[in-house]
């Protein structure tokens, strides 16, 4: 399941610079199944493939919501289905962030989780062109539905089928990314200056005693439930109203990882974790853990779903 791994944290850059999306992070680590493939909370398994004050305001939260549904009404009504938000506009594939200063445990000991309390505003696009970009995303990480807590101790494989089972997928890095941050490349879903009162993050950590199983198993196992129910420290979705991206998802900063699909990579590492979780991590928009593989799984690690949007509305 998932141990805890501060020191392999990378920074993108020195000197306080975030170039693009980070290879290596801090996040949780899911540890490789050791068993065969067990039933979840998704249905039937898949197969066992071996961010001190805010810098925007406070009704950011409407305003993001409001800009999402004039957005995917002027797309036309069957943009993007019921449970799901439009994400229309140009992406940068690389952008530069300055950090203006560090948390006091990481400014001591740059083997900690590196939190960035205030970036340099705004961020500013590298790339040559931006990529103009138009799919639909989950408003909340699944099961999608506002007042349930987020699925975990799921592997990215099952991830991946369980959205291909609706007909839709699991978000690409890039798409993950822009649902996040925007047109204006926010560090975090609601500024520039790292929140613990707007995303649920920041929250102390507990030690996971031994590995578990994945959730529906771990749910009918009288000591795993009791060691998860010990360590885990998910909030419904739709209970942090300010944590809302730029397109209006919620959770996309803590809350739990999210798996993302990296195309460019090949099995059994086309799986990326997003967003951080509770835990004192980065936790913003633009790192990507690489390190875990598609069957691993942690009692911090989600998912959400994408799907191609419909074509506008002549």
């Amino acid at each position: 399941m998932v141990r805890r791994v501060f020191g392999a944290l990378v920074a993108c850059a020195s000197l306080g610079l975030l170039l693009s999306t980070c290879t290596r992070g801090e996040d949780e680590a899911p540890r490789p199944s050791e068993a065969a493939s067990q039933p979840t909370a998704l249905g039937p398994a898949a197969p066992n493939a071996s961010e001190l004050t805010s810098e925007r305001s406070s009704d950011a939260a409407t305003d993001a919501s409001t800009r999402a549904q004039q957005q995917a009404k002027s797309a036309g009504p069957a943009a993007c289905p019921e449970d799901m938000l439009l994400v229309e506009g140009d992406f940068c594939p690389e952008a530069l962030q300055i950090c203006k200063s560090h948390h006091a445990e990481y400014s001591a000991d740059h083997s900690t989780s590196e939190r960035c309390l205030q970036f340099h505003k705004p961020s500013r696009c590298l790339s040559k062109e931006r990529l103009r970009m138009r799919f639909c995303v989950d408003r909340y990480e699944w099961p999608n539905k506002k007042g349930e807590k987020p699925l975990v101790l799921v592997q990215w494989t099952e991830a991946k089928h369980a959205c291909e089972r609706i007909g839709k997928r699991l978000c690409d890095e890039s798409e993950w990314l822009f649902a996040c941050e925007g047109e204006e490349m926010l560090p975090h879903v609601y500024g520039y200056s790292r929140d613990a009162t707007k995303c649920q993050i920041d929250r102390p950590y507990r030690r996971r005693e031994k590995a578990l199983k994945r959730y529906d198993a771990c749910m009918k196992d009288p000591e795993c439930k009791r060691l998860f129910d010990k360590i885990d420290q998910r909030e419904p979705a739709g209970t942090f109203d300010q944590c809302i991206s730029p397109f209006g998802a919620y959770d996309m900063n803590g809350g739990v990882n999210e798996w993302v699909h990296v195309p460019e990579r090949k099995y059994p590492l086309r799986s990326g974790l997003k967003g951080g979780w509770w835990g004192p991590v980065r936790n913003r928009c633009r790192p990507t853990v690489l390190f875990h593989k598609e069957d691993d799984w942690g009692y911090e690690a989600g998912f959400r779903c994408c799907k191609a949007a419909a074509a506008p509305t002549p």
